[in-house]
């Protein structure tokens, strides 16, 4: 998949948090998450929406928060079980790729709660290449708080180096990166707070991917859509699958990558699932 084969699109969803819903609305997001019929209907919705498509995406990517209850808590495997049941019934033609988001790993990461993620679920960073296009999965709870295991931060900071500059070499089309937590939210320069990185470690962050010319992050863990750019790198974040925070409806992302750019639009579960693509993408996808 190292070269370019003509435009393609894939899915990006996020945030199905099973037993969020239940929690936000009772007050309390400790203990609250012992429900999750609305999520696991709701994730029913996107992998049914996602299995009619045609043609069908290259990959369905979920951007971290798979789950509410945090690594101990009292609902987790259950939560994770459903999720599973749903996700298992997503075409088999359309694999599936998952990113570790603060609920699935911990707001402060342990070597112990990273590797229980990865035998569910695959690996907390990792690179994939599609047509031509080099895509790179990151753990971004180590950039939020990897106090508790520091040496794992360095390694996928030595890795994501190793990574950037092997792309370099190999002429990709474009880098696109995909985390659970944005940079930041609609302005590079705006304050830390629990929903973006650090400014510091932000600040490097975006100057270590404008440089390697990463064209685009998406990301979730906010429950609505928001994004700004960074000196021609674009932070796109997506609402939730799941529970919303602000004024948008329960989506999924299509992104589509020409050989020029990568353009996306946020649609409802509802609108994606009875109406589809819109004729104009379908007609560039059909430029192959």
């Amino acid at each position: 998949e190292y070269q370019w084969k003509g435009p393609f699109y894939f899915i990006q969803g996020a945030d199905p948090q099973f037993g969020l819903m239940k929690a936000w609305t009772h007050g309390d997001t400790n203990n609250g998450d012992d429900e999750w019929e609305e999520e696991i209907k709701l994730a029913e919705q996107a992998v049914q929406a996602i299995n009619k498509l045609n043609p069908k995406p290259k990959f369905f990517v979920l951007c971290g928060d798979l789950v509410h209850g945090m690594p101990g808590s009292r609902w987790k495997k259950n939560q994770e079980q459903d999720l599973k049941d749903v996700l298992k019934n997503t075409d088999q033609d359309i694999p599936l790729v998952f990113v570790s988001g603060n609920h699935d790993i911990g707001n402060t990461p342990t070597r112990e709660t990273i590797d229980d993620y990865c035998k569910n679920w695959g690996d907390d960073y990792f690179s994939f290449w599609v047509g031509g296009v080099f895509f790179l999965v990151l753990n971004s709870q180590l950039y939020f708080d990897s106090s508790k295991c520091p040496e794992l931060r360095q390694a996928q900071d030595a890795w994501l180096d190793e990574q950037l500059a092997a792309a370099a070499n190999q002429k990709c089309k474009h880098i696109i990166v995909f985390q659970h937590i944005p940079l930041f939210l609609s302005k590079p320069d705006e304050d830390h707070d629990y929903f973006n990185l650090d400014k510091s470690v932000r600040r490097e962050i975006m100057e270590k991917f404008h440089k390697a010319g990463v064209r685009a992050v998406f990301s979730g863990h906010y429950h609505r859509n928001a994004g700004g750019c960074y000196k021609g790198l674009e932070m796109v974040v997506s609402s939730a699958i799941g529970c919303q925070l602000g004024q948008d409806t329960h989506g999924l992302r299509v992104v589509l990558v020409t050989e020029q750019e990568v353009v996306h639009r946020y649609y409802s579960l509802t609108q994606l699932g009875s109406h589809g693509l819109e004729q104009e993408l379908l007609d560039v996808l059909a430029k192959q």
